[in-house]
């Protein structure tokens, strides 16, 4: 949200600073296109933590090297993560996040029928809307009640 505001915002000659790569972009994929659209409309951009400037042609190339090898580094990371989690899974170690909506079905139902609204509900009962609505249709995580 916040990165497409500046990203509008931004003018010819202006320089975007970012503290670090990963704080852009999650893909090298992410990081070329906001390169292009920084790139269209005249705009350099500089990483404060790499000491990167893209006004120059040693810039654009180290900014692309860079970020192949960090989106390489997550998406190893990724992989040792999920393969912790099998691993956890299979010793009986690993349950996964709490399921609050389901814990909480029966308020949001009796909340509803009181008259209150899904916004309402979610603030009383510290949940998302979503998950109010969720419990309220009988969505997926909710059918199994």
């Amino acid at each position: 949200m916040e990165l497409e505001a500046a990203l509008d915002y931004v003018r010819s000659g202006d320089v975007l600073v970012v503290t670090k790569l990963d704080r852009l972009a999650r893909s090298i994929r992410d990081l070329c296109s906001i390169v292009d659209r920084l790139t269209a409309k005249g705009v350099s951009l500089r990483i404060l933590g790499m000491g990167l400037d893209t006004a120059t042609a040693n810039g654009r190339l180290m900014l692309n090297v860079l970020g192949s090898v960090a989106q390489f580094e997550r998406e190893v990371m990724l992989e040792r993560q999920r393969e912790g989690i099998a691993k956890a899974k299979s010793e009986g170690k690993f349950k996964g996040r709490a399921p609050t909506a389901r814990r909480k079905a029966d308020e949001v139902k009796a909340l509803a029928k009181a008259g209150m609204t899904r916004q309402v509900i979610a603030g009383k009962l510290g949940m998302s809307e979503r998950s109010v609505y969720r419990v309220l249709s009988g969505g997926p995580d909710q059918r199994r009640l």
